[in-house]
């Protein structure tokens, strides 16, 4: 009984072996294929979106920028990639304080001024709102105004027998 087992435990080992190495193959043929699809495919692609200013000016279709004052520029890239803008940015130190230049293609000129457009609407809403912050500051100030309950409890102990 005992052999028995042992060899079906024998058997079930060397036969999960032998999947995972077919299945290891595979995944390195796979893998293979792919480094060698990108290395062919990469070399002819342009960059999209965000990149460099090297490999923006790099493209030959001339370059414009727009000054942007503001720190947020997350808020800024969300809007160029919507509109499917090529754009570097970069910070200009020489000045104080520091100002970020967009620097875009030229043929992009007009998505770069719906996205900016849009991005200067949302800042503008985002201005006009009340900031909740204020608010919750004002209702604690009154809520400290408020006076108190005075809750007096007089515990009575007895003792019944």
């Amino acid at each position: 009984m005992q052999e028995e087992v042992e060899n079906r435990t024998v058997n079930l080992a060397i036969s999960t072996g032998k999947i995972s190495a077919r299945l290891i193959m595979k995944a390195a043929l796979k893998g293979m294929a792919m480094m060698k699809h990108k290395l062919t495919v990469g070399k002819n692609q342009k960059p999209v979106g965000k990149q460099t200013i090297k490999e923006l000016i790099g493209q030959n279709q001339g370059v414009s920028n727009i000054d942007i004052a503001k720190t947020d520029l997350h808020g800024f890239e969300k809007y160029a990639r919507k509109y499917g803008v090529d754009y570097a940015i970069t910070k200009d130190r020489s000045v104080m304080p520091p100002k970020y230049l967009v620097f875009f293609k030229a043929r992009d000129a007009d998505a770069m001024t719906a996205a900016f457009n849009a991005y200067s609407a949302e800042i503008l809403t985002k201005s006009g709102r009340p900031s909740v912050l204020k608010a919750l500051h004002k209702m604690a100030e009154v809520v400290k105004g408020i006076p108190a309950k005075v809750v007096s409890r007089e515990k009575q102990r007895q003792q019944s027998r």
